[in-house]
């Protein structure tokens, strides 16, 4: 890996070093690492996300190595750089039509995709549903046994390359039309009511205590969150602008799906 990223970092700095076959063959390398799930865009490190910004690098410097080619499958066709993941059979991945990934991004055993999209560097844990028009953007790390509902839009990053990708962790669960984006972090088991929307700048604001909490870019693990609003001044007059709001936690329990169903029932979000 110490090699592959000193070759990363020379072609990064100095383009013209693209034309040479090794450093061609170390790009397509990391790739092929990423597709395969034993490389990622970031991961975690004693307890902290830490983003290897030179993976990114070689996702940037992989495009302009790929000329546009016509696709065909079946009766479909695209007109596209980057391949289609294929072997999904191998790799034990359900993939209903119309679901697209594109190589380069890693879906783990026991992923279900529904007529969805990944996008290169992203990677799915296992046992992960992806539903129906969801999106997962480039780099976005999602863990195991997430549930991504209907219409989600997960946000992806490739420039500026120090950005960190959304991080969504093992078992949370995101409702219908949510959208998180711009290196936006979900804790583990938390949930996400339908239709919020999570950017770096989005007040996250716990109220289910006395004493409110504020939180920008992280959602704490087993949250249960519902769309917000917050009253704003402006010239204008006083208009209200979106948040999110924490509502309570999701209960602890060995089984995830009970703990989940009393989350929701308890606080009436909507999925």
């Amino acid at each position: 890996m110490d090699a592959l990223k000193l070759i990363i970092e020379g072609a990064w700095d100095e383009r013209s070093l693209l034309a040479d076959a090794a450093v061609q063959e170390a790009v397509c390398e990391v790739i092929e690492l990423l597709d395969k799930g034993k490389l990622r865009v970031a991961e975690p490190r004693e307890g902290l996300w830490v983003v290897n910004d030179w993976v990114k690098k070689a996702v940037i410097l992989y495009f302009p190595l790929r000329r546009m080619e016509t696709l065909d499958v079946g009766p479909f066709e695209f007109h596209d750089k980057i391949p289609l993941k294929r072997a999904y059979r191998e790799l034990g991945v359900r993939v209903v039509p119309h679901a697209i990934a594109r190589y380069g991004a890693y879906l783990a055993p026991g992923v279900v995709m529904m007529p969805s999209y990944v996008n290169i560097g992203a990677r799915v844990g296992e046992g992960s549903m992806i539903d129906t028009w969801a999106t997962v953007g480039s780099c976005a790390q999602i863990g195991r046994g997430v549930h991504l509902s209907g219409g989600v839009g997960i946000g992806g990053v490739l420039e500026p390359v120090q950005a960190a990708p959304v991080i969504i962790e093992d078992h949370a669960f995101i409702g219908s039309r949510c959208i998180v984006v711009e290196g936006v972090h979900i804790g583990r088991e938390a949930v996400l009511g339908a239709n919020v929307v999570l950017t770096a700048s989005t007040r996250i604001i716990d109220v289910s205590r006395a004493q409110a909490r504020e939180y920008k870019g992280h959602v704490p693990e087993r949250s249960v969150v519902i769309p917000g609003l917050l009253p704003k001044e402006f010239p204008a007059g006083t208009y209200h602008v979106p948040c999110a709001l924490i509502i309570g936690r999701r209960k602890e329990s060995t089984d995830r799906k009970t703990s989940l169903n009393e989350a929701l029932r308890e606080h009436q979000v909507d999925v």
